[in-house]
């Protein structure tokens, strides 16, 4: 039997949006990221984007449990001597609602090209409100 291959120019993306109010961190993730890959196709090829585009709403209304909140710590480092900057999820969720679920995400794709590449079919909003009404998402349940 011949391997089949997907290529980027013959793979149909879709559009999904998730609501992840009231959803669990890392489930709402691993979903996103498995859709963002192409794991949900039978076309799936590890060596390509053959994902389709993924908006996340609600962002600023998602869970973790236990001591997490307070517990989970997120790290950037500015670049300057000193400058490594330590922020708890609350605080992350109150500055930047959209980067603890953007950072998850990010956390579960390929750190190469690829990774770079498909985390541009991310969309993810704090609100209920979207830009991409035109591309009809289909709803996706967490």
């Amino acid at each position: 039997m011949k391997t089949i291959f997907a290529k980027n120019a013959e793979v149909k993306n879709d559009w999904y949006v998730i609501d992840a109010a009231g959803k669990t961190l890392g489930r709402v993730a691993a979903v996103a990221a498995s859709v963002l890959r192409g794991k949900n196709k039978p076309s799936y090829t590890p060596n390509s984007i053959c994902g389709d585009f993924v908006i996340i709403i609600n962002a600023d209304k998602i869970q973790v449990t236990g001591n997490k909140p307070d517990g989970m710590l997120y790290r950037h480092h500015t670049g300057f001597v000193r400058g490594l900057r330590t922020f708890t999820f609350n605080e992350l969720l109150a500055k930047h609602p959209t980067d603890p679920l953007k950072r998850t995400i990010w956390g579960m794709l390929p750190h190469n090209r690829l990774g770079r590449q498909i985390i541009g079919n991310l969309k993810v909003y704090a609100g209920a409100e979207h830009p991409h009404a035109a591309q009809n998402p289909q709803p996706l349940e967490v």
